[in-house]
């Protein structure tokens, strides 16, 4: 079995996807928008994300625009946790991330011996990165 992430957004998918795409160094593998759908939709929602799928950080990850009768809701109940194998990969992915968001834990090295930190990003998706920084 396999855990995915699956954001929604309200309108503004396709660039939440350029977004987390340059931040990740990942891959738009595709984008599907409602008209090309047969089921049908509001004519304000045809060029908005139905589906897209991404490859980034060693997963794949999916997004939508939510359509026009339904909303996309953001909230402090779920963060996405990142799990890194070095310095320079969490720094990298913690500042292009929450450029533009807001911090609410800088990188930094914690008591539990891991480098961590904490932000929202730009978008309102909750994200955490964790080095687990080798023994000595």
């Amino acid at each position: 079995m396999q855990l995915y992430a699956y954001l929604f957004f309200n309108g503004n998918c396709e660039e939440a996807m350029n977004f987390y795409k340059d931040a990740f160094g990942g891959e738009i593998v595709s984008i599907s928008r409602y008209r090309e759908s047969p089921m049908p939709f509001a004519e304000e929602d045809a060029d908005k994300v139905m589906h897209g799928e991404m490859d980034a950080i060693g997963t794949k990850m999916f997004f939508s625009d939510c359509p026009a009768d339904r909303a996309a809701n953001f909230g402090n109940n779920i963060s996405l946790s990142l799990g890194f194998t070095n310095d320079a990969d969490i720094k990298a992915a913690y500042n292009a991330i929450s450029a533009g968001g807001t911090i609410t834990m800088p990188l930094q090295d914690t008591f539990w011996g891991a480098k961590f930190g904490m932000c929202t990003d730009k978008f309102g998706v909750n994200w955490m990165f964790n080095w687990d920084k080798p023994k000595e």
